[in-house]
């Protein structure tokens, strides 16, 4: 009998498994990565500014791996992460702060509720502190320190990091500038829209987005397409390419 990571009943798979969840999760990663203190270490390798769209999704895909995974075959993937991070820091001899690290974790969780209740239903406090649980165990495997031991203890943690951790600098400038040329203006446009409407106070107040009121509507569309199955067709008309068969197979999980 196979052992999961996350049972197959769990809230946290039933968000990560649909296409549009993911792709909101993926949208409030790309506004943090943009702020974190700590961004000069994904322009370390050059990976971020050179294809910033790619190096994202991966992370993101990354924590779909792991979620649909057996015990085993996840644990290895999150031992891999480490041991990716260690070469980076061996290259340039220096460590990832702890917290940059705990940052990631923070937001994952932090977009995981914010986007399924933003797309489908509110959560109950069971359910996101199910979603804690998960990452918590993903940290724990990573051997991160000081990770808040419960679900109460994250969200005073996750305020204070973002009040720390966050900064509009250079890198901020220079990732958006390259957020629109991979994207296009209108899928950027629309980028903007949702990470006004989906990241903390915190994260806006420091992008300085303009929020426009074209997206509640646009939103209101688009969960009418996924009630009566034409969503497949919006989606292909939004997503880049690059990404929209391995975005769109999501849902076939």
């Amino acid at each position: 009998m196979k052992t999961w990571f996350v049972a197959e009943d769990s809230i946290v798979r039933k968000i990560w498994g649909k296409a549009d969840t993911v792709l909101f999760i993926f949208a409030g990663a790309a506004a943090e990565f943009a702020l974190n203190k700590a961004v000069d270490w994904l322009y370390f390798t050059g990976r971020l500014p050179a294809d910033p769209l790619a190096r994202l999704f991966s992370t993101v895909e990354y924590a779909r791996q792991i979620i649909f995974a057996e015990e085993e075959k996840a644990l290895a993937a999150i031992d891999r992460i480490t041991a990716i991070h260690q070469d980076v820091e061996k290259k340039r001899d220096s460590k990832i702060p702890d917290w940059a690290y705990r940052d990631v974790l923070f937001l994952l969780i932090d977009y995981s509720i914010r986007s399924y209740e933003l797309l489908q239903s509110p959560l109950n406090r069971d359910e996101k502190t199910e979603v804690f649980e998960v990452f918590y165990r993903v940290g724990s495997r990573m051997e991160l320190a000081r990770l808040p031991l419960n679900h109460t203890a994250w969200v005073l943690a996750r305020e204070e990091h973002l009040t720390k951790n966050l900064i509009k600098s250079d890198f901020t400038i220079d990732l958006y500038r390259q957020y629109k040329k991979h994207l296009g203006g209108a899928r950027y446009a629309i980028l903007l829209q949702v990470q006004s409407t989906l990241v903390p106070a915190r994260v806006n107040d420091l992008l300085m987005i303009k929020k426009q009121y074209w997206l509640s509507p646009l939103l209101w569309v688009y969960k009418l397409c996924r009630a009566i199955k034409l969503d497949s067709l919006l989606k292909s008309l939004l997503l880049p390419n690059a990404y929209k068969a391995q975005i769109m197979a999501i849902d076939v999980k």
